[in-house]
């Protein structure tokens, strides 16, 4: 923003700017939950080289996230620093990712080179679109208050969107009929994904940029050109990331990620084996998502602003992180109601839908911090480098997610969880094993999250105080 000229976004803008995380949410709902079983169930290929070529892609993320957050930290256009890449990306990522899931007749080998050239592609043009179109919260507003307002919007776009696509595909699409007696395998629902999913995705890119294309006259201009090369780039991340806060938030986001991956991965398996959920019921679970995501929404900023980000954060998540695994916990005590009861069902989906309300908003106002450290940066540095700190945590909670992903795998190997098993075959020591080893690692992953965050140093004062410094700074530079 311009020293001296206070702005505040439209209601309009939130929405344009919250609307734009609907790509991202769609592309990583696909990934999480759809595309090993389209590739290693519908189409047929080796499960291992489907991961295979997932873990490649995400690899390549290491390099590409943070050199486009650098490279629109520093671009220099018209339409300012992050709005080209906004619009550059709209078209490729669409395309590719109805591609994606609508491949030719091919052999299993060429096949994984589909899956992993798409992947790869995918990933880099959404990262183009992401990371730019995150990176304008610090500059849509500089208000401590308004930035987590902004961030609130994003998350619930994110998790609706998303969540959207899942309620269509287990509601709609992968449906059983003659042809595909097996619902999860009709390939044709699948392929109707890919049409709905890259229409949603290019939609949301273009609603985003054009409703914030107004904005870019408010905007930071991009710093003085210079001669840059690789070495350069890398130093000056380095740099920026070595902020003492930033490293807490890496710490906390990198726990809080594990932890989701290791949910998200046993999520089919708690909901169908531990509490036994019948499909109508798991369906159902799926629609109380919007209902988190719109709670999310109202009570992130109004915490925040009753009683700062950081404390917000601890708050919420000693809550949210007591509420999440406390139903399992219970039930290895035999305090819970048995599979089947049929208070069961209203008392573990109310508890999961309140816990999970928290976390959207204690992830909202997280990343609101992240936006508070770029002026703590700027006055250390010299330079705005929103691109950099952003696209570093973003591809920490891809990484980490796979992690998370990887250590559930390795509790069902220790606990012998039988595959392919009925609801009910399951033996009750194992699925007490399941229990024991899933609620203790969330409690500890989260645990460390919250220990993180708590060296976290930017309050409201300290960003006020960065505020006026910078501005000082200019003004020193005019006169």
């Amino acid at each position: 923003m311009i020293p001296g000229q206070p702005h505040r976004t439209s209601f309009l803008t939130r929405i344009a700017y919250g609307f734009g995380s609907v790509a991202y949410g769609v592309k990583d709902n696909g990934f999480g939950y759809f595309l090993l079983l389209f590739y290693g169930t519908v189409i047929g290929v080796d499960p291992g080289m489907v991961g295979l070529a997932i873990f490649i892609a995400l690899m390549l993320d290491a390099v590409s996230d943070p050199v486009v957050g650098y490279v629109s930290d520093n671009w220099r256009s018209k339409w300012g620093r992050r709005h080209p890449f906004m619009y550059a990306a709209a078209i490729p990522v669409s395309i590719s990712y109805f591609l994606l899931w609508n491949p030719p007749e091919l052999s299993d080998g060429q096949l994984f080179w589909y899956l992993l050239i798409l992947a790869v592609l995918i990933r880099t043009f959404i990262t183009f679109y992401e990371t730019p179109s995150s990176s304008l919260l610090p500059e849509l507003s500089q208000d401590y208050d308004e930035r987590t307002k902004l961030q609130a919007w994003r998350l619930y776009f994110g998790w609706t969107g998303g969540n959207l696509m899942s309620v269509l595909m287990f509601g709609a699409l992968l449906v059983a009929n003659e042809k595909y007696p097996v619902g999860t395998l009709n390939r044709d629902g699948y392929a109707a994904y890919g049409i709905i999913s890259s229409v949603l995705i290019f939609l949301s890119i273009m609603i985003s940029a054009l409703g914030t294309h107004s904005e870019i006259k408010y905007l930071k201009p991009p710093p003085p050109q210079r001669k840059i090369g690789l070495g350069t780039i890398f130093r000056e991340i380095f740099e920026t990331l070595g902020e003492r806060s930033f490293f807490a938030l890496f710490l906390a986001t990198l726990f809080g990620a594990v932890a989701t991956g290791v949910s998200g991965a046993l999520a089919f398996l708690m909901l169908t084996y531990f509490w036994g959920f019948s499909g109508s019921q798991i369906f159902l679970w799926t629609l109380l998502v919007f209902i988190s995501a719109l709670i999310g929404l109202l009570v992130a900023p109004r915490v925040s602003k009753a009683i700062g980000k950081k404390r917000a954060v601890i708050v919420l998540g000693v809550i949210a992180y007591s509420m999440a695994p406390a139903p399992v916990l219970l039930r290895l005590l035999g305090w819970m109601p048995e599979n089947g009861d049929p208070l069961l069902y209203p008392i573990v989906a109310a508890i999961n839908t309140i816990d999970l309300s928290l976390i959207i908003a204690l992830q909202a106002i997280l990343y609101s911090m992240i936006a508070d450290l770029v002026e703590q940066s700027e006055l250390k540095t010299g330079r705005r480098s929103e691109g950099v700190f952003f696209a570093a945590v973003t591809f920490t909670r891809k990484a980490t997610q796979g992690l998370g992903a990887f250590a559930a795998g390795i509790m069902l190997s220790v606990i012998s969880f039988p595959q392919g098993a009925a609801r009910g075959d399951v033996q009750p020591e194992t699925l007490w094993k399941l229990g024991a080893f899933y609620a203790p690692s969330l409690l500890l992953l989260w645990t460390l999250m919250i220990v993180a965050v708590s060296f976290y140093r930017i309050d409201r004062q300290d960003h006020e105080q960065n505020l006026q410094r910078l501005e000082d700074i200019e003004a020193t530079r005019v006169r």
